[in-house]
């Protein structure tokens, strides 16, 4: 038989059309085709029935789409919304023309639109310019000269990067993930515990519980922030890292505490890593605000480069979504100082058996971006400019909150709101005010009265200030 002579003519006039098959509430309408083939030099003309793949196709899809079996699924329960995603979906979903957003921690230009840097543009044109550019899969590291870029400017340009293990992450989250599942298989765990102990300042972001969990640390908290003064509770943050377990695991805010804005001075963090040097503790930074937080890139790495001068091993998760406006494109570095080239490349293979099970390799077109940024002396000082000008900008709302509450009428101390620093401003405002400023006016805030200065602008900041005088006004925004 040769079969290279079949051939499915469904126009041919010999072709006739069948009934409409009924078949499990669907109607499946088939076709007889001719088929011609030779056979010993004799043509022949066969009616052949394409009904077969359809019924098969329609009972397969009628299995899915409908069945009385017992499942698993039934019993999955209905999981809380995030408690920050959740509000900005809240927010879209508000009808109240007077809506505002002091949520989501994501810079607004002064119109309260999101802003793509000018640098960040220019980089990202040149890329689509560029006739070698590739969609290639990026090593289980990431992009070599990224990661050297990118620990260029949190470590400093003068870093030894012989003993510095880095790779590329899925921005901060993915760093810290990746950190936390490092620090989990690796530090030893203290004398009498099944699991390495986190120290995690409180309040913190909410993401560093859920993260530290699933990478089955023992996530714990230190005292951080003082209600009673809405002020940094340093005596009781040195008293807890006193009382840890030596050993432990603690994680440090580089800069721009999220969500406090309350940030040690430099003599207080010199006490702190004197402290954890003298606990043996590990400590793990989380760096991300950098640039964003003053509006200077160096200033803002302080804390950072102090304790790599002081000789500890630091873990630093490095995020490039606030300060860049990455945030869609999850570009970030872990990295580990190390204390030799040969430690170097030890973490340097651990870190990579964490990673290729987890998602293979890194995305390339953010990385990309901050590469070609940071390669050239003029996007980069074009960049240092675009950040140093949302800094400008977050702090001036800062400022002028304050002092439209008070124009409003607040007799509150609301100094703490301008001593801080960052895209935030913890107002001391508790969960019922926050409860009513979104029932009452529409603003959308969590609900520990943190408020993102970003999502304020000269149209909209008299109506959340009069807003925050009303549900403050008589009462206390200091606990007792």
């Amino acid at each position: 038989m040769n079969w290279s002579a079949i051939s499915y003519l469904s126009s041919s006039p010999s072709s006739i059309i069948a009934p409409p098959i009924p078949c499990k509430n669907h109607i499946v309408s088939a076709q007889l085709l001719s088929v011609k083939f030779s056979l010993s030099g004799t043509t022949m003309m066969f009616k052949y029935l394409a009904v077969t793949l359809f019924l098969s196709a329609t009972q397969a899809f009628s299995t899915v789409t409908k069945t009385d079996m017992p499942s698993y699924l039934s019993k999955v329960p209905e999981g809380p919304p995030d408690a920050i995603l959740g509000i900005a979906e809240a927010f879209k979903s508000c009808t109240d023309e007077r809506k505002v957003n002091v949520c989501v921690g994501a810079y607004r230009d002064s119109a309260g639109k999101p802003w793509i840097l000018p640098s960040v543009r220019k980089a990202e044109e040149r890329l689509v310019a560029d006739p070698t550019v590739n969609k290639e899969y990026a090593p289980i590291d990431g992009d070599a000269k990224y990661v050297e870029l990118a620990l260029g400017f949190a470590y400093g340009a003068q870093a030894d990067m012989t003993k510095v293990a880095g790779v590329q992450t899925l921005s901060g989250t993915g760093a810290c993930r990746i950190g936390g599942h490092f620090l989990s298989k690796f530090v030893p765990k203290p004398e009498g515990l099944d699991k390495v102990p986190i120290y995690i300042p409180n309040p913190t972001w909410g993401n560093h519980i859920a993260i530290f969990n699933n990478c089955g640390m023992d996530v714990r908290r230190y005292r951080y922030y003082n209600t009673k003064t809405n002020r940094l509770d340093y005596d009781g943050l040195i008293e807890d890292l006193k009382e840890a377990p030596e050993g432990s695991v603690i994680l440090l805010h580089a800069c721009a505490h999220n969500p406090t804005g309350c940030d040690p001075t430099m003599e207080q963090w010199k006490d702190i890593s004197d402290l954890i040097k003298s606990k043996k503790h590990h400590c793990f930074f989380d760096s991300a605000y950098q640039g964003f937080a003053s509006g200077d890139a160096e200033a803002d790495a302080s804390a950072l480069r102090l304790f790599v001068s002081e000789g500890h091993n630091v873990v630093l998760a490095q995020s490039f979504a606030k300060n860049f406006g990455l945030y869609g494109e999850r570009t970030g570095t872990l990295s580990v100082v190390c204390n030799s080239p040969e430690e170097r490349s030890a973490v340097m293979s651990q870190l990579k058996i964490i990673i290729r099970p987890m998602y293979s390799s890194p995305p390339i077109h953010g990385s990309s971006i901050v590469k070609t940024v940071l390669t050239d002396d003029e996007l980069t000082a074009e960049y240092y400019d675009n950040c140093k000008e949302m800094a400008v900008r977050i702090n001036s709302m800062r400022v002028k909150l304050v002092e439209v509450l008070k124009q409003v009428g607040s007799e509150h101390d609301w100094s703490h709101v301008t001593e801080q620093i960052g895209m935030f401003a913890y107002t001391g405002m508790n969960s019922d005010m926050c409860d009513e400023l979104t029932s009452k006016y529409s603003i959308f805030l969590t609900r520990d009265g943190r408020i993102s200065l970003a999502g304020l602008n000269d149209v909209n900041i008299e109506y959340v200030a009069k807003a925050i005088h009303d549900v403050t006004a008589g009462k206390s925004i200091t606990s007792s």
